[in-house]
């Protein structure tokens, strides 16, 4: 968990001080995004390797409202294995400007805030692709722990035409339901 917490507060160090050295990423957002559907449950797919979540597996985010309008955020994934120690940490997200919600803040740690761009999504709200203003950070997520290898193929299309180095991307090992 101390692991778990540290990395989060390097990460959101880096990111709130590095912009992209890449200029040829392309980072557009969703042009719409309906935040009460984006709530609830995702699973973390795959991933660019980073210290804050090394080793870890079976990794969701829960997302939900607080009472002061923020989003509660709750990422918890399991060291190793999937029988692992349960590794959790809760944050919160806010909309900087409400005429693009696909643009949020994330904060694990006081008031340090980092980039959470959605820059894909499922018409039904049923995967996304999650990156930053840096070309550092991207995440595939589901609403389920595991998808189709035709609809994985699709997506890392989708993101070698924005740029990215899908070879980069570390699959998520998750549990079989």
């Amino acid at each position: 968990m101390r692991n778990l917490f540290n990395g989060l507060v390097f990460f959101l160090l880096l990111i709130s001080s590095c912009k992209s050295q890449d200029t040829m990423i392309d980072k557009t957002v969703v042009k719409e995004l309906d935040v009460d559907r984006y709530l609830g449950k995702w699973y973390e797919i795959a991933r660019f390797d980073h210290s804050f979540e090394r080793g870890l597996v079976g990794v969701s985010a829960t997302y939900s409202y607080r009472e002061d309008g923020k989003i509660k955020v709750v990422n918890a994934g399991f060291k190793e294995t999937l029988q692992g120690e349960r590794s959790e940490a809760i944050g919160k997200a806010k909309i900087p400007n409400k005429n693009v919600p696909s643009k949020l803040k994330v904060s694990f740690f006081w008031f340090f805030y980092g980039d959470y761009f959605v820059l894909d999504l499922d018409k039904d709200y049923q995967w996304a692709i999650v990156g930053s203003s840096t070309d550092k950070y991207l995440w595939i997520l589901s609403r389920t722990p595991q998808i189709k290898d035709d609809l994985y193929n699709d997506l890392l299309v989708r993101l070698n035409e924005r740029g990215y180095d899908v070879s980069k991307l570390i699959k998520v090992e998750q549990s079989i339901e």
